[in-house]
């Protein structure tokens, strides 16, 4: 078990790919917010993949370990130690009943980090998930951020503790992290011609946009565009402004909502659909980098994408997150 001493900023159990197919009951999918970084550390430890394990957003987390376990901690470098002392990220680490794991705040590069241990977290599962939804109280440890005083249960590894120790992610097969991220995204459901122009559709593949501080995990919020070039003067019946649509579903994870002349990226717990136009969708093979851009330091920019190039990105990551990216 694993006994939270400080919560830290935000600290959730995610899994993935989350709760998925309850969108038309208004009811997100959630998961982890970077799935490469969680794929990751599951490999390590020996789970399956899409194990649940802890999401650190921020940093400042710290928690005593009620047993003899195997943990990995991948994503930003927080400068995890275990009583004091520095462990490695991306790496398979023991730890003895009564160590305690603390971390500092989000590295240089990237804002998430990811605890996995083997057996994975043993939380209810609900709705086909162990995931959890902040802005709907459900899944994960009682629908909230993890708090002074809270007890997670471990799962069973799925092998012996010490053919686990010191696996670790090779080289180059880390993901990069940097100050811009680059995504990949396919144009609508509402773009060129008829919300935007091709000017305005332009616009957003030729520009980079900074990731605002009001970001979370329902939205990332990009600097206002105010040079998007809309397709029509006003949003007829369904609002003055050209980016109001009549209320229709949302193509999230991964949709970028345009509300006014605000670019949001809906993600993890967004909203499944509202009453603005969304101009494009970041592929799934992306979405993992969206967790990592840092709130009013990081920047966005989207690169034009096909249905076959974004098919074939998923085959990719499928593989990248598996035992040949481990030494």
């Amino acid at each position: 078990m694993l006994k939270v001493i400080n919560g830290g900023i935000e600290t959730v159990v995610e899994d993935w790919p989350g709760r998925i197919g309850y969108l038309d009951n208004g009811m997100a999918s959630s998961g982890a917010f970077d799935n490469v970084a969680l794929g990751f550390a599951n490999l390590l430890v020996g789970n399956a993949p899409g194990e649940a394990g802890v999401e650190i957003a921020g940093g400042y987390f710290e928690a005593e370990f009620g047993a003899d376990t195997v943990i990995s901690f991948t994503g930003t470098d927080m400068k995890p130690t275990v009583n004091g002392q520095p462990i490695p990220i991306w790496k398979a680490v023991a730890v003895s009943k009564g160590d305690v794991i603390k971390v500092s705040h989000f590295g240089e590069f990237g804002f998430r980090s990811y605890l996995g241990i083997a057996g994975g977290i043993d939380v209810p599962v609900y709705l086909g998930s162990k995931s959890t939804c902040l802005f709907g109280s459900y899944g994960g440890f009682e629908g909230r951020k993890l708090q002074e005083g809270d007890v997670l249960k471990f799962g069973k590894p799925s092998k012996e503790l010490k053919s686990l120790k010191g696996r670790t992610v090779k080289a180059g097969a880390m993901p990069e992290y940097g100050r811009e991220w680059v995504l990949r995204a396919i144009p609508g459901p509402n773009a060129s011609p008829d919300y935007l122009t091709k000017k305005g559709m332009d616009f957003l593949f030729s520009n980079s946009f900074r990731v605002q501080h009001s970001s979370n995990r329902s939205a990332y919020r990009l600097a206002e565009a105010k040079d998007l070039a809309f397709a029509r003067k006003d949003g007829g019946v369904a609002g003055s402004h050209p980016s109001n649509v009549l209320d229709h579903a949302y193509a999230i994870r991964g949709a970028l909502n345009i509300c006014g002349n605000t670019p949001i990226l809906l993600i993890a717990d967004g909203p499944t659909l509202g009453g603005y136009m969304c101009a494009l969708t970041v592929i799934n093979a992306d979405l993992w980098k969206i967790g990592q851009g840092t709130p009013g330091r990081d920047y966005f920019r989207f690169a034009y994408c096909t249905q076959e190039e974004a098919t074939e990105a998923r085959k990719q990551q499928r593989e990248w997150l598996s035992e040949k990216s481990l030494a």
